[in-house]
């Protein structure tokens, strides 16, 4: 950058080259002598001039233009991100990141003994001819590979959940080829996070210290590393191509980093690291085409916030223990957001408070639109769910609620979810329409498990025995019953007195996604 700076006497015109932080950025002055080369020293709001030639304060006006133009250039040099703007910016090297954080990414084999039954062989017809020994189960080995980080030095590893499901061993091998077997300390399905342990018998190992996510910004560079293929540990470059993107269709709370950082079978589990060699994702699912699956260059982490909740909760309680807010919606569209008095379509449109839950008691009201969530713009009911998710219980959160118009702070303290009312879990016998079915008075907290955005009040059915009639009718979990025969069913109670009763006709009220659905059914 040249920029000219006028003063009594002359002009200066000076060229700014900022460096990385640490350096000490240099200013070369031309005025009426030959140029020269000025370095500053920036800490905090003091600036230093160092090495100043004599013959540069002959003037004595120069001296307040001098220090303007140090004041102009230097002050922001740390502050901005900027783009490369020389040959030799674009030459740097990301090794000495690579070489930092490589050593604390990890390989993950898992294997996995398969007994199988050929349905053949089950057929009594054809036993008759093959004999019993025909029928016996069949072994066969799956293995399948991954990657994980070390996130603390006592041999604390973080991964997919999908990279060792139901696996019988698991070996972590370091990046220096050591091999230990892994035990699972805890696993959430509902983020695909697992956490892994191994004991290295008391020596230190490298760790990759946690990043803040919600830092990154769209453009900033980052990389990833992990096992491809199985080839060995792999960096890959790209940059953040997106933030909070929410259809991406793995674990249930989805606000995940999207990057162009080449992400390959094997990779999941591995390091999304930024510059500082900081880990800010755990690579978890890419976009692909035909039958290889590899990168298209569309690439899905969770972001470090996630992983930075479901690691305190598994490791210090063996699960991951998730806050509850108690109120819920829908997502604020381009059809309605200038009648609720928005600029734009944001944030999400409560439809449901629940009572005595902490929306309820900050104040929070059906037809609010919460904006953001402790400074953080939320798009959606999932990005709202991420958000609250990633807090501790008993925590505060502030709360940006819009309202006729109006935008105010309101301030929640987060609880677990209750477990109110009981459940009163019950698998339902005899001969009518929900036999096979396994039915549970809904509650916050058993809506947490579901995964479900709201605890709708009322009978839910939970589970469905393959095969019964329940099953042949195609009820799913998740159906709330709301009435049978022309009878409310309010509780697991209720529902067992109706079911009682003979009848020969069934007719069934249900909800399911939002919809109420009715069935008759007859003997």
């Amino acid at each position: 950058m040249r920029l000219p700076l006028c003063f009594e006497g002359g002009t200066v015109t000076f060229t700014t080259a900022i460096r990385s932080p640490g350096r000490n950025p240099k200013i070369r002055l031309a005025g009426a002598g030959a140029p020269v080369s000025v370095g500053v020293d920036a800490v905090v709001n003091r600036m230093m001039i160092s090495r100043l030639p004599v013959d540069m304060f002959m003037t004595a006006a120069r001296i307040p233009a001098i220090l303007a133009a140090l004041l102009l250039v230097a002050a922001p040099a740390q502050a901005e991100r900027v783009v490369p703007e020389s040959r030799a910016q674009l030459q740097l090297s990301f090794a000495p990141v690579v070489k930092q954080a490589a050593p604390a990414v990890v390989n993950i084999y898992t294997r996995r003994v398969v007994r199988t039954v050929s349905p053949l062989f089950s057929d009594p017809f054809f036993r008759q001819f093959f004999g019993g020994q025909m029928g016996l189960p069949q072994e066969r080995v799956q293995r399948s590979l991954g990657s994980g980080v070390i996130v603390k030095a006592d041999g604390m590893v973080v991964t997919n959940n999908h990279v060792i499901r139901d696996s019988d061993e698991i070996t972590v091998v370091l990046a220096d080829r050591r091999e230990f077997e892994a035990k699972v300390v805890g696993t959430d399905e509902r983020t695909d996070l697992a956490v892994l342990k191994i004991d290295t018998g008391g020596q230190a190992l490298p760790i990759l210290p946690l990043g803040d996510s919600d830092a990154l910004e769209v453009g900033d560079v980052v990389l990833a590393i992990g096992d491809p293929f199985g080839v060995g540990q792999t960096v890959t470059m790209g940059i953040v191509s997106a933030l909070a993107r929410t259809s991406v269709g793995t674990g249930e709370y989805q606000s995940f980093i999207q990057t162009d950082a080449a992400i390959n079978p094997g990779n999941s589990g591995g390091a999304l690291i930024d510059l500082q060699g900081r880990l800010v994702g755990i690579n978890s699912a890419i976009y692909s085409s035909g039958q290889s699956g590899g990168s298209i260059g569309i690439g899905f982490a969770i972001p470090s916030a996630m992983v930075k909740a479901v690691l305190a909760g598994i490791t210090s309680g063996g699960r991951a223990v998730r806050p509850w807010l108690g109120a819920s919606g829908q997502a604020v569209t381009a059809e309605m957001f200038q009648s609720l008095g928005l600029p734009r379509p944001v944030g999400v449109l409560v439809n449901s408070v629940r009572p005595d839950s902490p929306a309820e008691k900050a104040g929070v009201r059906i037809g609010d639109v919460i904006t953001e969530v402790n400074g953080r713009e939320v798009d959606d009911p999932e990005a709202l769910r991420f958000r609250i998710a990633t807090l501790p219980v008993g925590s505060a959160v502030q709360l940006r609620v819009q309202r006729r118009g109006e935008a105010r702070e309101v301030s929640a303290t987060l609880t677990s979810p209750p477990e109110q009312p009981p459940r009163d879990t019950t698998v339902i016998g005899g001969h009518n329409p929900f036999t096979g079915a396994k039915v549970a008075n809904m509650n916050p907290a058993l809506a947490e498990e579901m995964g479900l955005g709201s605890a709708e009040a009322g009978v839910t059915i939970i589970g469905i025995k393959y095969g019964t009639i329940a099953h042949r009718l195609q009820f799913q979990p998740g159906d709330v019953i709301l009435k049978v025969n022309g009878r409310l069913v309010r509780s697991v109670t209720d529902l067992r007195g109706v079911l009682a009763m003979a009848a020969p006709s069934w007719t069934v009220a249900i909800r399911r996604s939002g919809e109420t659905m009715t069935l008759t059914i007859g003997e």
